[in-house]
Parts: structure tokens; sequence; C-alpha cells
């Protein structure tokens, strides 16, 4: 009877440091888009806004969405 024997090598600090310092640049440079979004859309007038087709209401999740895709 044949068996099969499989290891498996845990992952390295160094990769898991890596892949931790990546992640968190990643959402770093999210939530950059997302301040830049919302203060530029905040910085406008309700008449530029509606001539957007955007209400002031609505830029929290304009900004969310951009930033993040949601």
């Amino acid at each position: 009877m044949a068996s099969l024997n499989t290891t498996y090598a845990a992952p390295r600090a160094g990769n898991r440091f890596a892949q931790t310092r990546a992640g968190l640049r990643q959402r770093f440079e999210a939530w950059k888009v997302y301040r830049r979004t919302l203060n530029e859309l905040s910085q406008l007038s309700d008449r530029e806004l509606n001539d957007l087709g955007l209400h002031r209401s609505a830029i929290r999740g304009i900004a969310l969405e951009s930033a993040y895709g949601h």
C-alpha cells in the first residue's frame, strides 16, 4: 500500500512582516484617497455639487466608494 506524506513549511517571519507591511500600506493609500476625495468634495459649494448631480449628504458615501469600492 502506498502512502503520501506532505509537509508544509510555516511562513517565515520576514514574509509575514512584508505581507503585513504591504497590507498596511495599501490601507493607508486607500485612506488617503478617501480623505482627499472627502476634502475636495466638501470644499465645493452647494451649487457646484448640484451641477454635478450630488447632494452634500452623499459626499461621505462617494468618498468611501472612491477609496474602498463599496
